[in-house]
């Protein structure tokens, strides 16, 4: 999940042509959102869903959630499949705004188009809120925004689920019993996309204390897919040819899933690998009866943040609640022996 392709030359065209805002909110407890209107909608209220990566099974299950919470509130709901197109977004954002929504929830391809989003929606007077990935009012980079420029957010802690991976990564370690000196942990992700940061963070902070062991911690930078973190990963298992075990952990199951495959791949058999994914929608892939490097994933279920995304614009519309800075869906660590029964879709 969380894939982003970077569009650097097209994201600082759009800058450039749209311009940057000076801020989202100043208030301290709450966003009041980045534009849009301050008194309830009358009448029905109509919202546009643009998402990257509508077709992976993450986002097709938000798109689904939020569809089902609209249908349940009355509300007139588009959703629109971004892929990784900057240019894209902000396009997407003026047809939604020419088609008069009252508001857009928005999952960014690359967090650098954030400032002409914001600004377009701004202008617009439409209410925007964001949800899994953060963007900033004023920069390209949300890590290096200002709290009060930082656009209120529906998703998922990053450090809670980094926090739960890399406990059960602890927990596999210990209990495999494994010499640290002869370990290797990877932590791949993308490494200019914010939240993707907290949860390899958190990740590498609760394995030490869950673990009390130091192993040696390897950063891979990848694109988020399985196919680019298996070639980033295979080229690490190779450079580190004497290592005997390895952890894996990363932004997404699609980083982990890429190691433990190249790990496979490079003949090292699944009791020498603990892998712990992240959305356990490909982890699940894993668990067909024979054993796996993947030895367990936080299952995070995108159905709750595209409801819990509609509710929050809802009650901004019609009710003129203020947008929380950030609203949390909950997580669950699940594994081989109890994906099926926590509901994970793995199709």
């Amino acid at each position: 999940m969380f894939r982003t392709t970077t569009r650097a030359a097209a994201a600082a065209g759009l800058l450039l042509t749209l311009g940057l805002t000076t801020a989202c909110s100043t208030g301290q407890e709450s966003l009041k959102g980045d534009a849009g209107p301050t008194a309830p909608v009358n009448g029905r209220i109509s919202l546009t869903y643009l998402q990257k990566q509508g077709d992976q099974e993450y986002f097709v299950g938000e798109a689904a959630g939020a569809k089902a919470k609209a249908a349940e509130l009355g509300i007139d709901l588009k959703v629109v499949n971004l892929g990784n197109d900057a240019n894209k977004t902000v396009s997407e954002v003026q047809s939604a705004v020419a088609q008069k929504t009252n508001g857009v929830i928005i999952v960014v391809p690359d967090p650098a188009v954030g400032p002409s989003v914001v600004q377009a929606a701004r202008d617009a007077k439409v209410a925007l809120l964001t949800s899994d990935d953060q963007i900033c009012a004023t920069g390209p980079d949300p890590a290096a925004c200002s709290k009060d420029d930082l656009v209120a957010r529906i998703g998922f802690s990053g450090r809670q689920m980094g926090t739960e991976v890399g406990k059960r990564a602890a927990e596999e370690f210990k209990k495999a019993g494994w010499n640290p000196a002869e370990t290797r942990i990877v932590s791949a992700w993308k490494q200019d996309v914010t939240v993707c940061g907290d949860r390899v963070k958190a990740a590498k902070e609760a394995f030490t204390a869950g673990s009390g062991a130091q192993v040696q911690n390897i950063d891979v930078a990848t694109d988020n897919t399985p196919t680019g973190a298996q070639d980033k990963i295979a080229a690490t298992v190779t450079a580190n040819a004497g290592v005997k075990h390895w952890v894996v952990w990363g932004c997404n199951d699609e980083n982990v899933q890429g190691g433990v495959t190249a790990m496979e791949n490079a003949g090292i058999g699944p009791g020498d690998v603990i892998g712990v994914g992240l959305g356990a929608y490909l982890a699940c892939k894993d668990w067909s009866g024979k054993p796996s490097g993947m030895k367990a994933a936080l299952f995070i279920n995108g159905k709750d943040v595209g409801a819990l995304a509609v509710q929050t614009m809802y009650d901004r519309l019609k009710n003129g609640k203020d947008f929380p800075k950030e609203a949390f869906a909950p997580t669950t660590m699940v594994d081989p022996t109890t994906w099926k029964s926590a509901g994970v879709s793995c199709s």
